[in-house]
């Protein structure tokens, strides 16, 4: 039975989950996630667990934030003057937003504070900062040739 390596094209199914049990995604009920191993499509710390798997298994793979999204950047949160932002566009914590970068790249963030002077904003991933388990079903492997 062939095992999954760099250069693979591999579906799988997952559930991911915080520490405390909550669940942030899962392909139940979809069709199973593809994508090339080692090609930096997923998260280092799940690509890395599955090398090596054969098609049929299942694991567990717990994943660290330096493997998954990092750890939480405070420099990544910013505080912008409520006057800078569109009386259209909703400030309410909790509201996904996106900003252009100078270099006019978009980039997402989050509204986490918000009052008449000021709305903050956090451009760190969601999942920043968090160990992540993930429960895999490795369904199938389409070798490179």
């Amino acid at each position: 039975m062939s095992q999954a390596k760099a250069g693979d094209t591999v579906r799988m199914h997952y559930s991911g989950s915080l520490a405390d049990g909550t669940q942030f995604d899962s392909s139940q009920g979809r069709d199973p996630l593809e994508f090339q191993l080692g090609s930096g499509q997923i998260i280092p710390g799940l690509d890395n667990a599955l090398q090596g798997m054969a098609e049929g298994d299942t694991k567990q793979v717990v994943v660290e934030p330096a493997e998954a999204y990092g750890d939480r950047d405070p420099a990544r949160i910013q505080a912008v003057p409520r006057e800078q932002i569109p009386d259209h566009i909703p400030v309410d914590p909790g509201t996904q937003l996106q900003m252009q970068t100078p270099d006019g790249q978009t980039l997402p963030v989050m509204v986490t504070e918000a009052n008449d002077s000021e709305v903050t904003l956090d451009a760190n991933h969601p999942l920043a900062g968090q160990k992540l388990t993930f429960d895999v079903e490795l369904v199938e492997i389409k070798q490179a040739s």
